[in-house]
């Protein structure tokens, strides 16, 4: 666009641009300046100045735009007076009364416009004998003020609109990359609160069974043969838990994760164990979805291993109860004989964990000691 080249944006021109759009002002400027010249009356008797030095004013002014880009208002100003007195000026008075109305607000533009405009009765006062009637230098002033005004108006509304385009398009990247980031975020937390689940319940599970080669003596090969094969394959099942976890670029597709069905299999694993667990499912025929079932079996998960760990004896009993629509409640009591003052020292992070959970999957979680037991009691959404 040429009036785009004619004022290039701040900071974004390069000098061979710069040089040029120069050269294209001037250009116009001696252009639109000859032109007048031909048809207003510098050539007619009674002038106030001869055509040769109106045409050198006009030149001189012409040559000023040089200074348009860094001083655009008082450039104008400047040139404004030998409106006046010279119809050359008019051409250089034009472009930058352009450049101004790019960088200058609107009350500013029209008083600028209406001096302008002014010059023309002012030019024909100072004529002896004008071609033309007064009204004719006003409409012709006044049509070329307004089109130069108005186009740099135009210009000045579509930079701030591509500006904020771009401003726009900007944020919008850095909030995508901000969700990006926190997708991955999300990630990392669930696979760190997976990784807590599976680590703290089977290792809990292999602190039993050392626990109690430690406390017995005079164990038998037979024993600790099985012992050793309960550590060894809590360990074994810990890992490959860990990984279906995380993930293996080896194995595809990577296994499942445990869910309501796999309810069973965890009691029993615990009962293995040494654990008395109590069980009781008392939930409808239809299986839950498969993220509800999964977030139960977690729940359930962390649930017996707390029990394990800070319970006074390795006892629990589990309950399960709903139906579609009406919602899921887990409640899990075991014997405890702290208070809720003052937990255990070791524990807490376990029960951070099903308390995020169940707010994600939006249900409510109640947990405490009282009474020398410890409840846990979860409720969980299930959409009929």
């Amino acid at each position: 666009m040429l009036f785009d080249l004619l004022v290039p944006r701040p900071g974004r021109q390069t000098p061979a641009r710069d040089r040029l759009a120069d050269g294209i002002a001037i250009v116009l400027a001696v252009a639109y300046g000859s032109v007048m010249v031909v048809l207003g009356d510098a050539t007619r008797p009674g002038a106030l100045l001869p055509w040769q030095a109106d045409v050198a004013l006009g030149l001189a002014c012409a040559a000023a735009l040089l200074l348009r880009r860094r001083y655009p208002l008082g450039l104008t100003v400047a040139l404004l007076p030998f409106g006046a007195v010279s119809v050359t000026a008019t051409g250089a008075i034009t472009l930058a009364l352009f450049t101004a109305a790019i960088r200058c607000r609107p009350r500013l533009l029209l008083l600028l416009g209406v001096a302008n405009v002014g010059t023309a009765g002012i030019y024909y006062l100072l004529h002896d004998h004008p071609g033309f009637a007064i009204w004719v230098d006003f409409v012709v002033r006044g049509m070329v003020t307004v089109a130069a005004i108005g186009w740099g108006m135009f210009m000045q509304a579509y930079r701030r609109l591509t500006a904020s385009l771009r401003e726009h398009a900007a944020r919008l990247e850095a909030e995508q990359q901000l969700r990006a980031e926190q997708a991955k975020l999300t990630e990392r937390a669930r696979i760190a609160r997976e990784m807590h689940d599976v680590v703290a319940h089977r290792m809990s599970l292999i602190s039993l069974h050392a626990g109690a080669l430690e406390v017995r003596s005079g164990v038998s090969p037979q024993e600790l043969s099985i012992a050793a094969g309960a550590i060894r394959s809590s360990a074994r099942e810990a890992l490959e838990e860990l990984r279906s976890v995380v993930g293996s670029p080896h194995r595809r597709p990577e296994p499942p994760q445990p869910g309501f069905a796999d309810m069973v299999e965890l009691v029993r694993i615990a009962r293995e164990a040494g654990m008395t667990v109590d069980f009781v499912n008392a939930v409808e025929a239809d299986e839950p979805p498969s993220t509800l079932g999964r977030t139960v079996y977690r729940i359930v998960q962390e649930g017996l291993t707390n029990a394990r760990k800070h319970g006074s004896g390795p006892a629990a009993s589990v309950c399960l109860a709903g139906e579609a629509g009406h919602g899921l409640r887990i409640t899990i009591v075991n014997p405890f004989s702290g208070t809720p003052e003052a937990p255990s020292p070791h524990g807490g992070l376990g029960l951070v964990g099903i308390g995020e959970r169940v707010s994600l999957a939006g249900g409510r979680v109640r947990y405490g000691g009282d009474r020398g037991e410890f409840r846990l009691e979860a409720e969980l959404p299930w959409p009929a």
